[in-house]
């Protein structure tokens, strides 16, 4: 068997299809149905996605809240501008973060934060410009900090809330669970109205959402935790669908990532409540416990999201997708289209 290499998961893609705005409304995205039995394509838009799902269906989503992460200030001394985008509390007042220039930002380092004047100190330093910080006082940080586009989002929202989903309830990531973005009450209501279960869960979501995979051997790359709860009530309801054969449809990566988590701790076979880290990393060759279908948007190469989306459609399946994705015009990442893989 030829070794696993990320190099498997890398692809050229178009610039002008780097999604820069979401389209409205959030439902006329295009929606790529990919059928595994069948091995079949079909192009709808999002809106049609109730053509695929059917009474008794359970659909799960992450529940997950963006929060204002992306703080800029200045070193205290040099006045040089720094930014901070939070990943994570460790404990009052003191966060995980990643940190830019990280070089001149070592341990004693102090950082005021613009407009409110929060005093911060470096007092950890960990790998890929990671730092653990001390701030003076983190009650202000939401008034000080900005919802964090990623990378390749280069034009400003005009409304921040449109990087949030609509059921978006619960405050810790430092990213959106994308797949969520194309769901509107109205064809939520659509879908709960034809007999499918709506279910919520949390995995806040953290730093592997934009970072690639740097390692050449993927099985070598440290994934970044992520907190992550399914209550008794859900976890209850989801055991039970397992059980009567009903089908368990994930949207988004973060999603699968939390259940196949729970699935893989559980000592009795069924789900059971999950309130801890979450740090699976899953790769081709993943048995998958309890996700029978999902929807996902297109991710970045060498991403741990197009790893694991790889591990669910097959990596052939997945490489025709993505080539007749980006042949059709199909646009991607986080304010792009979605697949719905069934």
């Amino acid at each position: 068997m030829t070794p696993m290499k990320t190099s498997d998961f890398d692809y050229s893609l178009p610039a002008g299809l780097i999604a820069q705005t979401p389209i409205e409304p959030r439902d006329n995205s295009r929606l790529m149905v990919l059928n595994r039995q069948e091995g079949s394509i079909e192009h709808r838009r999002f809106f049609e996605i109730t053509d695929y799902l059917s009474d008794g269906d359970v659909l799960v989503f992450n529940d997950s809240r963006v929060i204002p992460a992306r703080l800029k200030g200045r070193r205290v001394g040099s006045g040089g501008k720094v930014e901070i985008l939070l990943l994570r509390r460790t404990e009052r007042n003191i966060w995980e973060a990643l940190v830019k220039p990280a070089r001149r930002l070592k341990i004693g380092a102090e950082v005021e934060i613009n407009s409110v004047g929060i005093l911060s100190e470096v007092i950890g330093e960990g790998a890929g410009g990671i730092r653990t910080i001390r701030f003076s006082d983190e009650s202000l940080l939401s008034a000080a900090g900005e919802v964090p586009l990623p990378p390749y989002i280069r034009t400003p929202l005009e409304t921040p809330e449109r990087y949030q989903t609509i059921y978006a309830r619960v405050v810790g990531s430092v990213a959106a669970p994308t797949a969520g973005l194309h769901f509107t009450p109205e064809l939520l209501a659509k879908i709960e109205g034809r007999g499918i279960r709506c279910l919520f869960v949390t995995l806040h979501v953290g730093l592997d959402t934009f970072r690639p995979v740097a390692e050449d051997n993927p099985r070598e790359h440290t994934i970044y935790r992520e907190y992550g709860v399914i209550d008794e009530e859900t976890a209850d309801e989801l055991s039970r669908a397992k059980r009567e054969g009903r089908r368990i449809i994930c949207v988004g990566t973060t999603s699968v990532r939390l259940l196949e988590q729970a699935a893989q701790v559980s000592r009795s076979g069924d789900l059971e409540p999950f309130q801890d880290w979450a740090d699976l990393f899953i790769l081709p060759g993943h048995r998958f416990r309890t996700v029978d279908a999902m929807v996902t948007n297109f991710h970045l190469p060498k991403s741990t999201l197009l790893m694991l989306v790889t591990a669910f459609g097959g990596s052939k399946f997945i490489v025709k997708a993505y080539q007749e994705a980006i042949a059709q015009n199909y646009r991607f990442y986080s304010f792009g289209d979605a697949m719905l893989i069934i």
